[in-house]
């Protein structure tokens, strides 16, 4: 014990670890909870500012009815319940090509009904769709201030 002590570095090093270890811990159970709709909000006006358009076409739309909110889980007690947003859920899936792959996908675009007609919108109607070029995969057909409904 007294040559560990002798070694000032290795004890400073060692306490230094010890204190990042419990911070990380500390922060794991304590950081805030992401919203989803600000993340899907992020990813929509991502792609809207580098995204390509490629044509694509509608394949359904689906109305889900909404979900009542999950509660959170925290360490200690209980945390506050998010208010429930009880509008329907829209959902539109659509079809797109690039290099001679099909995708098929869906996007929520409940909260975006300003930007799309739901009366006129049907299946098999053409629409444009905006991807990232170097995640084909990831796309939308309606961002906040775009539309690739016609």
């Amino acid at each position: 014990m007294k040559a560990l002590l002798a070694d000032w570095k290795l004890v400073l090093v060692m306490g230094g670890a010890a204190i990042a270890a419990v911070a990380m811990i500390v922060y794991a159970f304590l950081r805030p909870a992401e919203d989803p709709e600000a993340e899907e909000r992020k990813r929509r006006l991502h792609l809207n500012q580098i995204g390509r358009i490629a044509e694509g076409q509608v394949v359904d739309l689906v109305e889900n009815p909404a979900e009542p909110p999950k509660p959170r889980k925290k360490l200690f007690g209980a945390a506050a319940s998010p208010l429930a947003d009880l509008r329907p859920r829209h959902l539109v899936s659509y079809s797109y090509a690039i290099s001679g792959v099909v995708y098929h996908t869906a996007q929520d675009i409940t909260g975006l009904e300003s930007q799309v007609r739901l009366d006129r919108l049907v299946p098999g109607q053409p629409a444009s769709v905006k991807y990232d070029p170097s995640n084909p995969v990831d796309s939308i057909l309606v961002a906040d201030d775009w539309s690739g409904l016609r």
